[in-house]
């Protein structure tokens, strides 16, 4: 996923928490859907980063010779840029592009047949 093309915020914002609680009824129960899609985003990120940088890596081992590639600042220049996975999470759940399902209550739901 291209990530600099998302709409999140790359600064912190300031959160209306009635809109983060109307989907679920229960703002810790958001922040936890939230929380838990970070972590995917991050480790997405995380991958994308090492595949690529992967590519630049030395195996010898002379401390003696060190390449600046401009590719590879350039790569990292442009993951530093982009908005922190907590904020893409959020901008994620906001627009209602987060599966999540609560199993407590799919059994509840089940019982009641």
């Amino acid at each position: 996923m291209d990530y600099k093309k998302s709409k999140s915020p790359v600064n912190t914002v300031t959160r209306d928490v009635l809109e983060l609680w109307k989907d679920t009824d229960n703002i810790y129960e958001s922040v936890a859907i939230i929380a838990k899609r970070a972590n995917q985003i991050s480790i997405e990120i995380k991958q994308d980063l090492s595949k690529k940088l992967a590519e630049f890596a030395s195996y010898n081992d002379s401390l003696e010779e060190v390449f600046e590639n401009r590719e590879q600042i350039e790569i990292s220049r442009y993951y530093e840029k982009l908005p922190k996975p907590t904020l893409l999470a959020t901008q994620e759940f906001l627009e209602g592009n987060v599966y999540w399902r609560d199993p407590s209550k799919d059994n509840l739901e089940e019982e009641d047949f």
